[in-house]
């Protein structure tokens, strides 16, 4: 079995917690659904939030989705500030156990964060 890492990304509409844990869950949703994923597959989980979103911690959102983020480490970071870059954005990384071949990971950005890697989005 191999290590592997998943990216992900979602753009809020807003900043509010309730929104955050909405978007957040949708994101880690569709990863574990389109890699196949379940709770023990999980190794840990990177997540970054542009400096403009200030209503709670990404982590929290994949704390409220159950058991399948019960007992993986989570860490939230912030993301650079940049001029021009895409605002209200959570990042995820992944680390994963998984058989499959890195070309085969299926990297999640949903709606306008597609735009944020045209080369991996799906």
């Amino acid at each position: 079995m191999a290590v592997r890492a998943v990216r992900g990304a979602v753009q809020l509409d807003r900043d509010e917690a309730g929104h955050m844990d909405e978007r957040v869950g949708e994101l880690l949703t569709a990863v574990l659904e389109r890699n196949g994923l379940t709770a023990d597959d999980l190794i840990s989980v990177w997540f970054t939030a542009t400096p403009d979103l200030h209503s709670d911690f990404p982590a929290a959102a994949a704390r409220k989705l159950g058991s399948a983020f019960a007992d993986v480490p989570l860490i939230c970071a912030q993301e650079l500030d940049i001029a021009g870059a895409m605002p209200r954005v959570v990042r995820v990384l992944a680390h994963i156990e998984s058989d499959k071949p890195r070309a085969d990971i299926a990297h999640v950005y949903l709606g306008a964060a597609a735009a944020l890697r045209k080369d991996i989005a799906q």
